[in-house]
């Protein structure tokens, strides 16, 4: 074994220009894989924290129907005793209760339409991050007639700190329309066109004032201590929520789309990697002929006094081993380090929507330790398989024929 180990090692380095270019190809299609996989990891991650750290949370509860339409006649009138239930559960880390409702906000200058969000100051920080959001003013206090507008929406109505706005509802139950006065406290901006244009954030009391619901709510946002515990609706927490004609779904039932997307992100690797290696293999099996033709004569003389073909067809496969764990070694530090870079820095991406969310920040990628052990294995094991036909093909080799070919 010891002899057949050193007999590949000086035949890889016979033709050293050949044993690099290989190196090459097969090493850039690991760290190309080892990179397009983190890429992936980081988009779903990024995605992922879109919907449930920026306002969604990773639980919701409404009643049902309520997500549909946004009908402001859905409310949870016992609120506050399902709000107890969640403050006396060790496995949800935050919630916040919110009054939402479709409106218009008007200024002096102009009018736009929105949703209206009422919500509790201090218990919102803690789920979404819309005190992190604010790029002007303050954050809510207890004023009642604070309110917070994305900058677009500000950019529209001409309006800044401090300019009156009257924002008109309709109450639930009756439908009549309600007007309340508020002023312009803050000034966010999440990056995410949806939110900037569209959201408007109150109090929550004096949202409950002005649509008539006191002590209900229409939304109550949810944060685990461990974020697995909202990968499924069969999970203990929510269960025991969903009773009658109140729902609470985890945020992969909220948004189906991107619970889609987590599902394709493992065949994406998969499809990816065997175009790569499809590519990498042709190569593999041409650098292998190539270098077997070079030496057929020794083959053919090596046959003649008595090698088996199980020796000569084990020469070739740990020289295509030899050549795998050189190429991993290679495609390791390069895809290392350029997912190492763009972890830190992230890749400039540009404003786009993927899966109906909107992604405007530089998309980090995320390493693992699987791409840096299965994915080597794999290499290894696919470039055994390509050498196996080479090696089959030495292995057979008639020494008579072989000695009169390379005359």
């Amino acid at each position: 074994m010891m002899l057949t180990y050193k007999l590949a090692l000086r035949n890889i380095f016979r033709n050293t220009r050949r044993t690099i270019l290989t190196v090459m190809l097969i090493g850039f299609s690991l760290a190309a894989l080892i990179l397009a996989d983190a890429v992936t990891s980081g988009m779903i991650k990024v995605m992922v924290e879109s919907v449930t750290k920026t306002i969604s949370g990773e639980a919701q509860i409404h009643k049902k129907g309520f997500r549909e339409n946004l009908d402001i006649d859905l409310y949870l009138e016992n609120s506050s005793t399902i709000e107890g239930q969640l403050a006396a559960d060790d496995r949800v880390k935050a919630y916040s209760p919110r009054v939402i409702a479709a409106g218009m906000i008007s200024s002096s200058y102009n009018v736009s339409s929105g949703a209206v969000y009422g919500v509790d100051g201090e218990q919102e920080a803690t789920v979404s991050k819309l005190k992190e959001a604010i790029v002007e003013g303050e954050y809510l206090s207890d004023s009642p007639t604070e309110i917070l507008i994305g900058r677009p929406m500000a950019e529209l109505l001409e309006i800044g700190l401090g300019d009156r706005i009257v924002i008109t509802l309709a109450e639930a139950d009756t439908g009549e329309l309600s007007q309340a006065l508020f002023r312009v406290s803050g000034v966010f901006f999440f990056g995410m066109r949806e939110f900037d244009e569209n959201f408007v954030f109150v109090n929550i009391d004096k949202a409950r004032e002005v649509v008539n619901i006191r002590n209900a709510s229409h939304e109550i946002a949810l944060l685990f201590h461990d974020s697995d515990i909202s990968a499924t609706d069969t999970q203990a927490v929510l269960s025991e929520l969903n009773q009658g004609d109140i729902e609470a779904l985890d945020w992969r039932s909220l948004f189906p789309e991107i619970t889609s997307v987590l599902e394709m992100s493992g065949f994406s690797s998969v499809i990816i990697g065997s175009i790569l290696f499809l590519l990498a293999s042709l190569g593999v099996i041409n650098s292998m002929f190539m270098s077997i033709y070079e030496r057929i004569y020794e083959f053919g003389v090596a046959k003649a006094i008595g090698t088996k073909p199980r020796q000569l067809l084990q020469l070739i496969l740990f020289e295509g081993f030899l050549i795998a764990l050189i190429s991993c070694a290679f495609g390791i530090a390069v895809g290392g380090s350029l997912g190492l870079y763009y972890e830190i820095n992230g890749i400039p991406l540009g404003e786009f929507e993927f899966a109906g969310v909107a992604l405007s920040n530089a998309i980090p990628t995320v390493l693992s330790i699987n791409q840096f052990t299965h994915f080597p294995i794999y290499v290894i094991l696919l470039t055994l398989t390509a050498t196996l036909y080479p090696a089959r093909f030495a292995a057979k080799i008639v020494p008579s024929e072989a000695l009169q070919k390379s005359l």
